[in-house]
């Protein structure tokens, strides 16, 4: 029998976000052009997010759409989703009105986080998306955004936390769309617990590093 350890399963991501973010609190997490996000600071703007999701009245497994180009706002919003077993859905900024509606409809959005560039092609499909129930846009260079959103940055330094009725899990999933090549984008379900062991598990295979054990080892690598 070996005697190595068997890899962790359940993972979920948001709890090992949130394990580093309790160890290293100070430590640069996101770096984008001149901003600098701790690991402290970015659990709690994503915790906020989080709660305005709840707050909003958007449950377990709801679908919460990432219409924004990479930067802060990405992860954060993804994060923000797997706190409260929600589902993160990537969106491609390059799709025009009928893909975006799509997208959003066949997804079953009820959370749209956007950049504020985006606000004429959605306020065009806003009517024909009744599912979605809360609109946050984030600055850019074209502006704040439209009025019937939430400011990103209003919400994120709130300071709120959220609270629900239910636990993570390793089934909470990613949803992933793919290109749309051969026709409307498809949807991928990824389970969390799944993802985290085809990227490794904590661990790296060509370094011929074995997967973690548990978070506590991940965090020590830290």
């Amino acid at each position: 029998m070996s005697d190595i350890a068997a890899p962790a399963t359940n993972w979920n991501l948001a709890d090992i976000y949130e394990a580093v973010a309790a160890a290293v609190p100070d430590r640069p997490c996101q770096i984008h052009g001149d901003r600098v996000i701790s690991w402290g600071e970015f659990d709690r703007r994503a915790a906020a997010l989080a709660a305005d999701f709840v707050a909003a009245g958007i449950g377990q497994g709801a679908k919460v759409a990432c219409y924004l180009y990479n930067g802060l706002e990405y992860l954060e919003t993804m994060t923000a989703a797997f706190k409260v077993s929600m589902a993160p859905v990537n969106t491609n900024y390059r799709y025009g009105p009928d893909e975006i509606t799509y997208l959003f409809d066949n997804a079953d959005a009820e959370a749209v986080v956007f950049h504020a560039c985006f606000t004429e092609l959605l306020e065009g499909i806003r009517a024909n998306l009744p599912k979605v129930k809360r609109w946050i846009v984030a600055a850019d260079e074209t502006g704040v955004g439209p009025d019937w959103a939430a400011r990103y940055e209003d919400v994120v330094t709130s300071g709120a936390t959220p609270s629900t009725s239910w636990e993570r899990s390793g089934d909470d999933l990613l949803l992933l769309y793919t290109g749309g090549t051969t026709g409307m984008p498809k949807g991928v379900m990824w389970r969390q617990d799944d993802l985290f062991n085809v990227l490794g598990g904590g661990g790296n295979a060509v370094l011929g590093i074995p997967a973690a054990s548990g978070i506590p080892e991940i965090v020590e690598s830290e």
